[in-house]
């Protein structure tokens, strides 16, 4: 897993494709295909999370505040666990929507299940995983197919993965279900 984010992420590309450019959401409009406005209503105070292209950080989401909006499109967040390199301050970046989303909803769970697609809180982070292998005592084995790595986390270090599609939460078998 990656050390702490400094520099500010490029974000024209796509965390689910490494290395591949983020294509801009288009829609038609007389003819002319322009920009899909995202209408997610972020406010000054707000938790949110917020996801970063780098090299490193793919799939991973940050618990970020809302400072102030920036433009149509962009925040100023402060980040509620990453922090400024002198560790003097909280991070704060311009971020634009495409990498923000509002904090998932909690599910109650009480145990996990082979192969249940799940977040791990790990290095100021949640990130994706599948859970390999259970465990005594409420501890899982979660596999990162990103990184090819197994850890060991309790079942506190873990939620449920949900996706943030059209402005909802789904689960991603649900998810799979509605792009086909």
């Amino acid at each position: 897993m990656p050390r702490k984010r400094r520099d500010k992420p490029d974000p024209n590309f796509d965390t689910r494709s490494p290395g591949k450019k983020r294509a801009v959401p288009l829609e038609e409009n007389g003819g002319e295909k322009v920009p899909i406005v995202t209408h997610e209503k972020f406010t000054k105070g707000m938790l949110v999370e917020v996801c970063s292209d780098e090299d490193g950080f793919l799939g991973a989401w940050f618990a970020a505040t809302i400072v102030e909006a920036v433009g149509n499109d962009k925040f100023l967040i402060e980040y509620q666990s990453l922090r400024t390199e002198d560790n003097s301050a909280f991070l704060r970046e311009e971020i634009d929507t495409l990498h923000i989303r509002p904090n998932p909803p909690e599910t109650a769970f009480e145990h996990f299940s082979l192969l249940q697609e799940v977040d791990a809180l790990y290095n100021d982070g949640w990130w994706v995983g599948v859970i390999s292998k259970v465990l005594s005592g409420s501890r899982y084995i979660v596999y990162f197919r990103s990184t090819y790595e197994e850890i060991e986390f309790q079942q506190s270090e873990l939620r449920l993965h949900q996706d943030w599609i059209g402005g909802k939460w789904v689960m991603p078998s649900r998810a799979l279900k509605t792009n086909h």
